[in-house]
């Protein structure tokens, strides 16, 4: 049996039904009375008719399939291109796929799904494309400093490649793009603040700064990116590196009043509240460039203050001057005399007042020529200072000398008293440093003698060359040895008499001939009989020479006969017994062994 809806069966019903209406098309032709030659022509017409219907519907029916046909031949060539555009290549191949398909219909319903996914896989590509095309456009302007058109349709159309690879190349360029703005941003970032920072120690307008560089460094306007272009860095250094030429020229002036101001101050006695007001501007003095941050501490209001400061005290100056000039002239000679150098006598006070009075001296130029000679003593104070040092320590141990010279003299420095363990204990070291003082002398004149060398000029103690008054010193000191020594053996004489006349006579001297032997010699008996020298000073007119330091030589030299200091006026308790009390002893003594009889 036919299956109902076959195209044989629908061909079957259509003929049945062709031959039904021609057998009552003939019927009513019949009962018309047509002819049969009518009816065989009537019948070719409808034949040529019916030829013509199937004729025109073959037509519509090829065309219809050649559409469809172009239909599916444009989608997998658009899906074909799509995919290459894409990258997709894995996807299985749709024309594989429709090979297997008849009809047409079913191969146009498979590829259009998958061209229109494929449409909107693209249309997003391209947004992301055009999204990171622009990105990258802009961070490129924003580099190079030039303006590009921000157009979404940017993307050139011959560029097909959509591909992933190709997608990732971008977003890698544009991380790349991306990393160089922020490395720049975080420059101009530190460049910026660094303008901030000079702006702020030199009181300008950061503002106004930034924006004679680039206005977008304002960020006045929020959606104005800043830029970034190696112009912006080259404007930035050059300002930086002006702002620091500047701070320089600032700071160098300013510690030029602040130096002025110091001295102006030390003249003017000017009280720490006058000083505390520029407390800010003093500051710079001690800080290195790069350490000065405080905020308008280089303005031109604050260097303008300064200066009225300076201006005022200079004219205050003006009229304190000759009080000025005499109270450095004092600190002068204070520094000479606690050096032991001669003052210029050209500036001295007297002459300095009446030179002043008189007018033919300006007192600004005398003031000058005072604190450079403040400036040399203080100069030469200081490559005297060892010498002087060694100077001190010979002067103190020849007060010690002095010291154990008085102490010895003394009776009762054996009694257990009050601080006689102290006193000995002293005796002791002074004795040690005492044996000291020729060989510090040598030295000192060795000291002396090369530093005149070094300096080309005599080492001058109060005037007197220092060299003169060590060798006076030592040979004063060789005189009161030999002195010491002759003393000794007239000692030893006197002793020698003593005894043989004890020997000659038999006998010691009674107490009462001792005492009265003592009185007139200053001797005394000890328990064995023996003589011991009396403690008391030389007169005037000692034979003991007296040693001369700078002290005693700086009491000679002024022409006034000071007070003159001995670190030693008298020898020590043995040479106690003057020239005259000697020979008077000596004498009588051998006076009596003469005149006495023979001894038998």
């Amino acid at each position: 049996m036919l299956a109902i809806g076959s195209p044989l069966a629908t061909s079957v019903r259509t003929s049945t039904s062709c031959n039904a209406l021609l057998r009552e098309l003939q019927q009513i032709w019949s009962d018309i009375g047509e002819s049969e030659a009518d009816k065989d022509r009537m019948l070719l017409e409808l034949e040529r008719e019916c030829l013509e219907v199937y004729r025109r519907k073959v037509e519509e029916a090829a065309n219809a399939k050649a559409r469809l046909h172009q239909s599916v031949a444009a989608k997998e060539a658009e899906v074909a291109t799509l995919m290459a555009a894409l990258g997709e290549l894995n996807i299985h191949s749709p024309i594989q796929t429709q090979k297997k398909m008849a009809s047409l219909k079913e191969k146009l319903t498979s590829v259009t799904p998958l061209l229109e996914d494929l449409r909107m896989k693209r249309e997003e590509r391209i947004k992301q494309f055009a999204d990171i095309k622009t990105q990258i456009e802009k961070i490129s302007g924003e580099i190079s400093g030039f303006n590009y058109p921000n157009d979404i349709n940017s993307l050139a159309l011959e560029d097909q490649d959509l591909s992933l690879r190709r997608l990732t190349e971008f977003q890698t360029h544009l991380q790349t793009l991306q990393k160089e703005k922020s490395d720049r941003l975080r420059k101009v970032l530190e460049y910026v603040n660094e303008v901030h920072l000079l702006c702020g120690v030199l009181g300008l307008d950061f503002s106004q700064t930034v924006s004679d560089v680039h206005p977008s460094l304002q960020k006045v306007n929020q959606e104005q990116s800043t830029n970034i272009s190696n112009g912006t860095f080259e404007g930035l250094e050059q300002t930086i590196n002006e702002l620091k030429t500047e701070r320089r020229i600032r700071i160098q002036k300013l510690k030029d009043i602040v130096a002025a101001l110091f001295e102006l101050w030390n003249l003017m006695d000017s009280s720490q509240a006058e000083k505390n007001g520029f407390s800010r501007a003093t500051s710079v003095l001690k800080l290195s460039e790069a350490e000065v941050t405080e905020p308008g501490v280089l303005s031109t209001e604050m260097i303008a203050q300064a200066s009225a400061e300076v201006e005022k005290l200079t004219k205050l100056k003006a009229s304190r001057m000759k009080e000025l000039v005499m109270k450095r002239r004092s600190e002068l000679e204070e520094i000479c005399r606690m050096t032991h150098i001669e003052p210029d006598a050209s500036t001295a006070a007297e002459k300095s007042n009446a030179l002043i009075d008189s007018g033919l001296v300006d007192p600004s130029e005398l003031l000058a020529n005072i604190e450079a000679q403040i400036t040399k003593a203080k100069d030469e104070a200081l490559s005297r200072k060892e010498i002087m040092d060694r100077v001190d320590r010979w002067l103190s141990a020849c007060e010690e000398e002095n010291w154990l010279e008085d102490y010895n003299r003394d009776h009762n420095r054996y009694n257990a008293g009050r601080g006689a363990h102290i006193n000995l204990k002293r005796a002791e070291k002074a004795r040690i440093t005492i044996s000291k003082i020729p060989a510090m002398v040598d030295n000192l004149i060795n000291r002396t003698l090369a530093w005149e060398e070094e300096k080309k000029m005599l080492f001058l103690y109060d005037g007197v060359r220092l060299v003169s008054i060590l060798e006076d010193y030592k040979l004063t000191r060789k005189q009161r040895e030999e002195e010491k020594k002759r003393y000794r053996d007239q000692k030893k004489i006197q002793d020698l008499l003593l005894t043989e006349r004890e020997a000659m006579y038999g006998s010691k001297p009674s107490p009462r001939k001792s005492n009265s032997f003592r009185k007139p010699n200053g001797y005394r008996a000890n328990g064995n009989g023996s003589m011991t020298p009396t403690p008391r000073r030389n007169s005037v007119g000692g034979g003991t020479p007296e040693l001369l330091t700078p002290r005693s030589y700086s009491g000679r030299q002024n022409g006034y006969f000071k007070e003159m200091r001995r670190l030693s006026t008298a020898p020590l308790n043995f040479v106690a017994i003057s020239k005259e009390d000697t020979v008077s002893t000596y004498t009588s003594v051998c006076g009596s062994e003469l005149g006495s009889p023979p001894h038998s």
